[in-house]
């Protein structure tokens, strides 16, 4: 059985068809979900990564964009350390709407949540949200962001591992303590729980880098 220094929950939220669920099989399976239907509630996967010198499995929930499901997914955020935010970058509506999917992250799984905004579908050529606007807007919102392509991989890995180190980090700087109930990060090995930042050298080596 794989072994892992931390397991760390993700949510990827978003309006419906913005590829959510094609970018969770391409980050797990590495290929293209072909026939990719709307997520009926919620889906899940997972992968152990290398972020650093830890080993870390993330632990990845795909919700449901519709607006009738989102009674049953705002249950997952509770307990999320970390959550990607998919718009479509030739669909404006989709951009509009991550302001909703901000304040849902912060208030149901508080303002310490890792967010990440992601412009997917890099591949289409008929773009209607620009990549500075994206950006400065991530940054007004104190998220990180990336532009991807689920269809032909281009900057998937680096989405899900940039938001990992985003969450260690919160961890290095004792932003979040992992021993909180609720806190979305889970030890993998019993010896790890002694590496808090109260008790950490100040000299020790980053977790990440």
């Amino acid at each position: 059985m794989a072994t892992y220094d931390f397991l760390l929950k993700f949510l990827i939220t978003g309006d419906s068809g913005t590829g959510k669920s094609c970018l969770l099989h391409q980050f797990v399976e590495n290929k293209f979900k072909e026939g990719a239907t709307h997520t009926i509630g919620v889906e899940f996967g997972s992968r152990i990564v290398t972020i650093g010198k830890n080993q870390v499995k993330l632990q990845i929930w795909d919700t449901a964009g519709q607006e009738r499901f989102r009674s049953v997914t705002r249950s997952y955020y509770r307990g999320a350390a970390g959550a990607l935010l998919v718009y479509d970058i030739s669909n404006r509506n989709t951009f509009t709407s991550i302001t909703k999917w901000i304040a849902d992250a912060r208030k149901l799984a508080g303002a310490d949540i890792a967010l990440m905004l992601v412009g997917n579908k890099l591949d289409l050529e008929d773009r209607e949200v620009s990549y500075l606007e994206a950006s400065r807007f991530a940054q007004e919102n104190e998220m990180t962001f990336l532009e991807t392509s689920a269809l032909t991989g281009e900057g998937v890995e680096e989405t899900f591992l940039k938001c990992g180190r985003a969450i260690l980090t919160k961890i290095e700087t004792g932003q979040v303590d992992p021993e909180r109930p609720g806190s979305g990060i889970q030890y993998g090995d019993s010896s790890l729980r002694k590496i808090t930042q109260k008790s950490r050298p100040v000299k020790q080596k980053s977790l990440c880098c």
